[in-house]
C-alpha cells in the first residue's frame, strides 16, 4: 500500500491508509517521494530527535535560479544543525523570549473577538460566510505582522509571500510556481532588510529590534540570520495556524458533540488545541537527512540519504492514542509531533497555542449555534494540509 500526494480522494482524507502503512511496518520506500517515510509514532519521533538524522539543507536547483530562496533556508534555524543550530537559536531564543507571547496574548484575543464578530455580521447579511477568508487567514498573519512590527499598510503582502514560498515544500511543483515562489522570496528578504535597518535606527517592542538588538558575549544576528529567522515565524507561524484553525472547526463541525462540549466549557480550551493539531495535522510530512550512518525504526541510512517523518500518521497511532479516529477534545496527555521534537521544536508554539485558542474561543462564545453551510474546499496540496473555504452559518 502507498499512496499519490496528488489523488484527491486521498488528499481528503489520508488517514486510512496511512493506518494499512502503520500496520505494515514502520518505515517504508515511497518511490514516488524518493525517500523512505516513518509512519510510527516511534519511528518518527526517532527521525526528529535522533542526532544522526538532522536538518541539513541543500540548495534549490538549480540555484542560480533560486538566489533568494537558497539565501532564507540556509539562515533558517530549521535548516541548520549544531553547532551553528546552537548558536542561532541561542540569540533568536534570547529575543523571543523577552515577554513577546505574554505582551501579544491579550492583544491576539481582542483580535479573534473583532473577526469572530465581522464573521457574524457577514453571516448575518448573507445566510453564511467563509470561515477561512474571515477568521482562519487573517488571524495568524495579524499576529506575525504585530510580532514583527510590520507597518499595517505592508501586512497584506505578507500572506502573498508566504502562500507563494511553501509551495516549494511540495513535490511536483511547476516551474512557474517555483519561480513566483523565488520572486516572492526576494520581496520579502528586501522587505525585512529594510525593516530591520530602519528598526537599528528606532527601536521598539517588536521582535525585529530585539533581534536587531539581541547580543551574546559579543555575538549577534548577522542581517541574513535576521532574515531568515523572520521568514521562518512568518511561513511556520502563519501557515500552520491557518491550518489549524480551519482543519480543527472543521473537525469539530463534523463531530457535534465535541463542538458542544467546548461550548459549555470553554475550560477544554488548551486540550482542544492539542487535539486539533494532532487530529488532522496541518504539517503532514517533515524531512530529514542522515549525517552519519544510522539505522532507524530497523531502516539503514547512509549519510546524505533523506527520510521523513509522516507527522499525519504518527498522529493516528493507536499504540501511543487510545481510539486515534475518534476526536476528543479532554484528551490528556497528548504527546503529537505537531510542533516537531527535539532541538528543532518549534520555538513560536506557545505563541501559536494562544492565537488557536483565541479563534475557537471567540468561536464558541460568539458562535455557539455555528454550523456547517456547504461543502468545504480542500487544498490540493499534501505536505502542508488545509483548507481554501469553509463556509459556516450560525445556524
Amino acid at each position: 500500500m502507498t499512496f499519490d500526494p496528488a489523488d484527491a480522494a486521498f488528499l481528503d482524507d489520508p488517514y486510512p491508509v496511512f493506518a494499512g502503512l502503520r500496520a505494515r511496518g514502520p518505515v517504508h520506500r515511497h518511490d514516488g517521494l524518493g525517500l523512505p517515510v516513518a509512519v510510527s509514532h516511534a519511528a518518527c519521533a526517532e527521525v526528529l530527535r535522533d542526532r544522526a538524522v538532522g536538518r541539513v539543507w541543500r540548495d534549490r536547483e538549480p540555484a542560480a535560479a533560486f538566489p533568494a530562496f537558497n539565501l532564507l533556508h540556509r539562515n533558517s534555524l530549521l535548516e541548520m544543525e549544531p553547532p551553528r543550530h546552537t548558536r542561532l537559536r541561542r540569540l533568536v531564543s534570547a529575543a523571543f523570549n523577552r515577554g513577546h507571547t505574554a505582551r501579544l496574548t491579550p492583544w491576539v484575543r481582542s483580535v479573534a473577538d473583532g473577526l469572530v464578530d465581522r464573521l457574524a455580521a457577514a453571516i448575518a447579511a448573507d445566510g453564511s460566510a467563509d470561515l477561512m477568508a474571515h477568521v482562519a487567514a487573517v488571524l495568524p498573519v495579524e499576529v506575525i505582522a504585530e510580532l514583527l512590527g510590520v507597518p499595517a499598510a505592508d501586512r497584506p503582502h505578507l500572506t502573498t509571500w508566504s502562500h507563494a514560498i511553501v509551495k516549494m515544500y511540495e513535490y511536483g511543483l511547476p516551474p512557474e510556481r517555483a519561480a513566483a515562489a523565488e520572486r516572492a522570496a526576494g520581496e520579502f528578504a528586501d522587505f525585512l532588510t529594510a525593516l530591520a535597518a530602519d528598526r537599528a535606527r528606532r527601536p521598539g517592542d517588536d521582535l525585529i529590534s530585539d533581534l536587531v538588538a539581541v547580543r551574546d558575549a559579543g555575538d549577534r544576528l548577522s542581517s541574513d540570520e535576521l532574515v531568515g529567522t523572520a521568514v521562518l515565524l512568518l511561513m511556520a507561524g502563519h501557515e500552520a495556524t491557518v491550518n489549524v484553525v480551519g482543519n480543527g472547526v472543521l473537525a469539530l463541525l463534523c463531530h457535534r458533540d465535541q463542538w458542544d462540549r467546548l461550548v459549555a466549557d470553554p475550560g477544554l480550551l488548551p486540550t482542544a488545541v492539542e487535539e486539533l493539531i494532532r487530529y488532522d495535522a496541518p504539517l503532514q510530512l517533515f524531512e530529514r537527512t542522515a549525517t552519519a550512518p544510522v539505522t532507524v525504526a530497523g531502516h539503514r541510512l547512509e549519510p546524505g540519504e533523506r527520510i521523513a517523518a509522516l507527522l499525519g500518521a504518527a498522529g493516528r497511532d493507536p499504540a501511543v492514542f487510545a481510539a486515534p479516529d475518534t476526536l476528543d477534545i479532554g484528551r490528556a496527555p497528548n504527546p503529537h509531533l505537531g510542533f516537531g521534537a527535539g532541538i528543532h521544536y518549534c520555538v513560536g508554539a506557545p505563541l501559536a497555542r494562544a492565537e488557536i485558542a483565541a479563534a475557537l474561543g471567540a468561536l464558541a462564545t460568539r458562535l455557539p449555534g455555528l454550523r456547517l453551510a456547504g461543502e468545504p474546499v480542500r487544498r490540493p496540496e499534501f505536505v502542508i494540509r488545509g483548507l481554501r473555504s469553509l463556509p459556516v452559518t450560525a445556524g
